[in-house]
């Protein structure tokens, strides 16, 4: 290949990145939902900076369960902590948790996806039918069964790559159970990309297929596997909640869910104590809609025929 010839494709790779930027930024959903995002990423962040240090029963300085005021803007909770310093510190937790879930649940949808698409034959499926099974498993069992056995046996003492093991448990529960939907998706587009001329070039020259499905096929992919990952984290953060809701979260390091579970046995719902449910539970709301929101904006920038309504 000539030198004006890979300048010529540099160029328009540029123009190609520059006009995609162009109109994402300028997508209505995406502009909300990343401003969204945005704030409780730093929140998440730098939430010392923003609230001061994680308060506890012994460092609590509000009565409980006292309404919003000036001295606590959400409130406090039923051992006198304040609620926005709780919901702020949570945002570290829960955010944490839903993207390296997401991460671990792309890395194995993509490599099951393109795997099946690619091969066929026998591989495909089997490869479908492990996903079918994942399709159906019930993770909130899972997590309570696999929970009390790790915690049983390694102690929830210590931390393991940044987390304690429950929270460590509870990443891997929800990306080993969260990766079918991507497969499914990347598999689709495999077995589209798989019949073009690209494909037959390399394999005529002799590429061998490990390269053709990570050097070609997958950065095709991309543009699908980033569309559906928004989504997949939105739903990471549901699972998370209502796993920890159900116990299964650390008092230590508490998440919005955590928070909502602490409310529920502190009674706020019958007490009237409606913002220390609805601080954590309005956090969850507005998060996941945002990368709701970022995930259609992807996908109609990637794809403009989905945003034309007929």
């Amino acid at each position: 290949m000539t030198k004006h010839a890979v300048v010529s494709r540099a160029r328009v790779r540029a123009q190609a990145i520059k006009g995609f930027l162009r109109q994402f930024f300028g997508h209505t959903g995406a502009q909300l939902g990343l401003f969204v995002l945005a704030c409780f990423l730093i929140m998440a962040a730098v939430p010392g900076a923003l609230v001061g240090q994680l308060e506890n029963a012994a460092t609590a300085t509000g009565d409980f369960l006292v309404a919003p005021q000036s001295q606590h803007l959400l409130g406090t909770d039923e051992a006198g902590r304040d609620v926005l310093n709780l919901v702020v510190h949570g945002a570290r937790v829960s955010l944490s948790i839903a993207l390296l879930a997401t991460v671990l649940s792309l890395i194995l949808g993509t490599i099951v996806g393109i795997t099946s698409g690619y091969f066929g034959g026998t591989v495909d499926v089997w490869l479908m039918r492990l996903t079918d099974f994942f399709f159906v498993l019930p993770s909130f069992v899972l997590a309570l069964v696999i929970t009390p056995v790790v915690l049983a046996t390694i102690g929830n003492r210590g931390d393991i790559l940044g987390f304690r093991p429950s929270l460590l448990v509870i990443i891997l529960v929800i990306g080993l159970t969260g990766w079918a939907f991507v497969a499914r998706i990347v598999r689709s587009q495999t077995l589209s990309l798989r019949e073009r001329q690209f494909i037959d070039r390399a394999r005529v020259v002799g590429t061998s297929d490990l390269s053709i499905m990570f050097r070609h096929l997958l950065p095709n992919l991309v543009p699908q596997i980033a569309a559906n990952g928004a989504l997949v984290v939105a739903g990471a953060i549901y699972t998370e909640t209502a796993l920890s809701f159900l116990g299964l979260g650390d008092p230590l390091q508490p998440s919005w869910g955590t928070l909502l579970s602490l409310a529920q046995r502190a009674g706020a719902a019958s007490s009237g104590a409606w913002w220390y449910l609805g601080a954590p539970g309005v956090c969850v709301l507005a998060v996941s809609l945002s990368f709701v929101l970022i995930g259609n904006a992807l996908e109609d920038t990637f794809n403009p025929r989905l945003s034309v309504i007929p």
